[in-house]
C-alpha cells in the first residue's frame, strides 16, 4: 500500500473529559483546556533521555539496531496503535470485523488522537489485562498496561514499539505460521489511518524518511504534572534511499513539548542513518 505524506492542512481539536485524562493522554488541546501546558518545572536541570530502536524491513531477519538504555518509558499516545491492534485481534478471534462506530473511534483515535476515542476502546478491550493478552500473541514482552483507565501511563521499551510495528508493517499477516497475529485486512486498516495523522501532528520519526517518501507514523505526548517535563514519543515506519524502516523512539524529561519534538526528530534521523549505513 502506498506510504505518503499527509496533504491536509488542518487539524481537528481533542478534548478530553477532565484533569486527570488531560494528563495522562497526550493531547495539546486537552492540555490546554484544563490550564496544564506551560512552561517547565523551575526546580532545576533537566535529565532528559531517548532511546531508539529501528529494524530494516528488507532484512527482516536482522535484530533491531538499539541507541541509547532499552528502558520502560511511558507511552503517552502511541500506546493507541496497540489499543486498535488489540481490538482488531479480539474482532478476528470473534470472527466479525469492526463495526461502524468501532471504526468511527478508532479513527478519531489514530488519525486526530481523539483521547475520548481511546477511553472508550480502552474499556472495550478490557482495558491493561485485554492489552497485555493480546501484546503476548504480538510478541511484545516488556510492555505493562496502565492501570485503571490510565492507558497513558502504559509502560513500554522502544525494541517493543518495534516488535508492534513488525505485527502492523511485516509481511505475512495470519496467513504465515511466523506471520503477525493480525490478519493482512487488519493490517491494512492500520497501516492506513497511520498515514492520515492530521498535519499538525505529523512530526516525529517522519523527519528520516526522504523529501517526500511516505511515512505511517503515531506520535504521544505528556507534560508529567509532578515535574513539569514532557514524555514525547514516535513510533512508525519510513522510507530512507530504497530501504524501509520501522523506527521507534521514545523520550522523557524533556524541558518543553517543541525541545522535545526536535530531540525526537533528531535521534530519529540519526538512528536511520545509522541502520542505512549498515546496508
Amino acid at each position: 500500500m502506498p506510504y505518503r505524506q499527509n496533504p491536509r492542512s488542518t487539524t481537528r481539536s481533542v478534548g478530553a473529559p477532565g484533569v486527570r485524562a488531560a494528563l495522562l493522554t497526550g493531547s495539546v488541546a486537552a492540555l490546554l483546556a484544563v490550564g496544564l501546558v506551560g512552561p517547565a518545572s523551575a526546580a532545576g536541570s533537566t535529565h532528559a533521555r531517548v532511546t531508539t530502536a529501528v529494524l530494516d524491513l528488507d532484512h527482516p531477519a536482522r535484530s533491531a539496531q538499539v541507541r541509547g538504555k532499552d528502558v520502560p518509558y511511558d507511552t503517552a499516545s502511541i500506546v493507541k496503535v496497540d489499543i486498535l491492534s488489540a481490538l482488531l485481534v479480539q474482532a478476528q478471534d470473534a470472527g466479525r470485523g469492526l463495526t461502524q462506530q468501532e471504526r468511527t473511534l478508532a479513527e478519531a483515535m489514530i488519525e486526530h488522537s481523539d483521547n475520548d476515542a481511546a477511553n472508550a476502546l480502552w474499556r472495550e478491550i478490557g482495558r491493561a489485562p485485554g492489552l497485555e493478552a493480546v501484546n503476548r500473541r504480538l510478541g511484545l514482552s516488556s510492555t505493562v498496561g496502565g492501570a485503571g483507565g490510565l492507558w497513558g501511563l502504559t509502560r513500554t521499551t522502544a525494541t517493543d514499539q518495534v516488535r508492534l510495528l513488525g505485527a502492523v508493517f511485516a509481511d505475512g499477516g495470519t496467513s504465515s505460521a511466523s506471520g503477525s497475529a493480525l490478519t493482512k485486512t487488519s493490517q491494512s486498516y492500520l497501516r492506513t489511518l497511520m498515514t492520515r495523522i492530521a498535519a499538525g501532528q505529523s512530526w516525529g520519526v517522519s523527519a528520516a524518511s526522504d523529501g517526500g517518501a511516505g511515512w505511517a507514523l503515531k506520535n504521544g505526548w505528556l507534560q508529567r504534572s509532578t515535574t513539569g517535563l514532557w514524555d514525547i514519543n514516535s513510533v512508525g515506519r519510513v522510507t530512507s534511499g530504497t530501504h524501509h524502516y520501522l523506527v521507534a523512539v521514545l523520550s522523557d524529561g524533556n524541558a518543553s513539548m517543541t525541545g522535545g519534538i526536535a530531540a525526537v526528530e533528531s535521534a530519529a534521523r540519526t538512528a536511520v542513518s545509522s541502520a542505512r549505513a549498515a546496508g
